[in-house]
């Protein structure tokens, strides 16, 4: 962790109007005693209250993060996990990013490609987003067809869009209730998917280990 956090970075493109390289100070910071740094997915889902406790932090542990955090490699990795570990918010978490993710073995610095191979797993496993894609992929297109049901340069069908698919007319011309919403197979799939990653989350006490 220490190799992570006591590298001054600086990012150039904070104050030049060009994108640039961040570069690196020669001198290093020591390890401040005060609290414990926590990494992991910059893909994060965060409520209201903590986001009030980022914004106003009554204790202060936010900004100080912030201040240090501005000066860090990949913060997105890390401050959000930090302020919410180091606060009474640590045991409201759960360690998961909702994302299907195929990893080489041994994993590298970036994850696989998706395709079509992976559209099975994806949709048996729940989980609401993927990554990474490359442009055009026949893959979304599957996903569009199959799980979305969404037409051709059409919206996804539902209470907003009703009319009949018809080559002549407009269906979303016509839309029904769309304070309703009834869940398909697959929203019945991310249900599970989500009792079981918080039943594991309280039979857990990990959620916050470094």
């Amino acid at each position: 962790m220490e190799r992570r956090v006591q590298p001054v970075i600086v990012d150039a493109g904070i104050y030049l109007a060009g994108r640039n390289q961040f570069f690196q100070s020669t001198e290093k910071r020591a390890t401040p005693d005060g609290f414990k740094f926590f990494t992991g997915s910059p893909w994060v889902i965060l409520n209201r209250r903590f986001i009030e406790y980022c914004i106003f932090g009554w204790e202060n542990l936010p900004r100080t993060l912030l201040m240090y955090f501005t000066n860090v490699m990949l913060p997105l990795e890390g401050y959000f996990h930090s302020v919410a570990c180091n606060s009474d918010f640590r045991n409201f978490t759960v360690n998961n990013d909702l994302r299907y993710v195929a990893w080489d073995d041994p994993p590298q610095m970036e994850p696989r490609f998706l395709n079509i191979t992976h559209y099975e797993e994806i949709v048996e496993s729940g989980v609401p987003f993927a990554r990474k894609f490359r442009e055009k992929e026949y893959l979304l297109d599957r996903i569009d067809e199959k799980i979305l049901q969404r037409w051709r340069h059409r919206p996804v069908p539902g209470a907003w869009c009703t009319g009949r698919k018809r080559w002549f007319s407009d269906p979303c011309s016509q839309w029904s209730n769309v304070n309703i919403v009834r869940p398909g197979p697959q929203a019945e799939k991310f249900r599970r998917y989500m009792d079981r990653i918080l039943e594991e989350s309280k039979s857990s006490n990990s959620s916050c280990a470094q």
